[in-house]
């Protein structure tokens, strides 16, 4: 599940997220969702996050929720 849709995605799920800096390879970081940092409903590149381990990127994967 792709992750542009904000209602698909709450914290505790595990998903896959591109960092900033990873932005032009496409290297995914998997992690945990603290919080929810994109307060619109959708978004074409990807609803942005916290992790817990305190990393902020934009979720590309929805893993499990």
């Amino acid at each position: 599940m792709n992750g542009n849709n904000r209602a698909s995605i709450r914290p505790g799920i595990t998903v896959d997220i591109v960092l900033k800096q990873d932005q032009r390879s496409g290297k995914l970081t998997r992690g945990i969702v603290k919080d929810i940092l994109t307060n619109s409903p959708t978004h074409p590149h990807g609803i942005k996050v916290r992790l817990q381990d305190g990393q902020v990127g934009r979720v590309k994967d929805i893993i499990s929720s």
